[in-house]
C-alpha cells in the first residue's frame, strides 16, 4: 500500500507503552476465549464467562511507561494516514449525499484501555465504541490474526481492519446502529443474530467503498493489496473461526457472517463504489 507521504490525521492517541492498573496474564488464551463469547453468544456465552473469570483473577498490579520502538513508530504513523484517508474519503462521500460528516477519534493502546464502553485488553481486537465514538486498536490484534487465524497479513489488513471499524462509526452517525438495537429488542436471539450479521456485512461494504474512492483519488493500491484485505475477511468469518474452534459451524450463532459473505460485501463496496448499494438489510425489514 502506498501511504508515505500522504497526510497524516491529528484525530489519533497514541497510548502504546502507557498503561497501569492491572496487566492481563495469559493475554493469547483470553483473545480466544472472549471470541468465542462474542462470536457464540447465547447458552455458549454463559458456559464461557466463568473461564474468562477464572483467568481475569490472574491479572497483576502492573505501572508501565517506556519509549515507542521505531516499528512502533512507524505504524502509529501508517494508522495515522489510514485515518487520516477515512477522514477525507468519507468527508467527500457524505458531501456527495448531503449529509454532514463527523470525524471519530482513534486509540493505539497495549495491554488494556478504559473505553465508554468498557474496558478492553489486547485480547479484545480492533474496535469501535459508540458511547464516545472511538476506534480502538492494539497492533498485536495482527499478527494473531495471521498465525492463529491463517490470514495473509501485510500493510492493507490493517487497512481492511480500520475501515471495517470505521464503518461503524458511520452506522453511528446515519442511525442505523441504534435501529438495529431497536429491533433486536423485539427479536429473538436467532433474528437478532442476523440483524448483527447484517450490520457488519454493511461495515464491510464500507471498508470496501472506502478502498474504491480511496484508490481513485490516491491510486493507493500495490499488487496482492486487496488479497490481502480478501484474506483477512475470510479470516475472521464466524463460519471460518467456528470450525477452526469447535470443529463444526452452528448458523443460527453467526453474529458476523460467513466467509464468503464478508468477501463479497467488501468487493461489493470496492467494485461498485455506490454508497446506495450497501443494503445489507433488505431481507430483514
Amino acid at each position: 500500500m502506498k501511504w508515505i507521504g500522504r497526510r497524516q490525521s491529528d484525530n489519533m492517541e497514541d497510548r502504546r507503552g502507557l498503561s497501569g492498573g492491572k496487566t492481563v496474564v495469559g493475554g493469547g488464551i483470553i483473545g480466544i476465549i472472549i471470541l468465542l463469547v462474542t462470536i457464540f453468544g447465547g447458552e455458549n456465552a454463559q458456559q464461557i464467562t466463568p473461564i474468562l473469570e477464572q483467568f481475569n483473577q490472574q491479572q497483576s498490579p502492573q505501572t508501565e511507561s517506556r519509549a515507542l520502538t521505531p516499528e512502533e513508530i512507524k505504524e502509529g504513523e501508517f494508522v495515522k494516514t489510514l485515518l487520516a484517508d477515512n477522514e477525507d474519503i468519507w468527508t467527500k462521500i457524505f458531501e456527495e449525499n448531503n449529509l454532514t460528516f463527523e470525524a471519530p477519534r482513534l486509540e493505539l493502546f497495549s495491554g488494556q484501555t478504559q473505553t465508554a464502553c468498557g474496558g478492553a485488553s489486547s485480547a479484545s481486537g480492533p474496535f469501535y465504541c459508540p458511547g464516545d465514538r472511538k476506534i480502538y486498536m492494539d497492533m498485536a490484534f495482527f499478527e494473531e490474526l495471521r498465525t492463529r487465524f491463517g490470514a495473509e497479513g501485510g500493510d492493507f489488513a490493517v487497512a481492511y481492519v480500520l475501515a471495517h471499524e470505521y464503518g461503524h462509526h458511520i452506522q453511528t452517525l446515519l442511525g442505523t446502529s441504534a435501529k438495529v438495537r431497536q429491533l433486536q429488542e423485539s427479536r429473538n436471539e436467532t433474528e437478532g443474530n442476523k440483524l448483527s450479521v447484517a450490520l457488519e456485512l454493511q461495515a464491510d461494504f464500507y471498508a470496501g467503498l472506502w478502498t474504491h474512492y480511496n484508490e481513485k483519488q490516491n491510486a493507493m493500491l500495490e499488487p496482492g493489496d486487496i488479497e490481502e484485505a480478501l484474506s483477512a475477511a475470510n479470516a475472521v468469518g464466524d463460519d471460518a473461526i467456528q470450525k477452526k474452534m469447535q470443529g463444526q459451524v452452528v448458523p443460527d450463532s453467526f453474529t458476523h457472517g460467513t466467509s464468503e459473505q464478508r468477501m463479497y460485501w467488501f468487493n461489493r463496496g470496492f467494485k461498485s463504489g455506490d454508497f446506495n448499494k450497501g443494503d445489507t438489510f433488505a431481507k430483514e425489514e
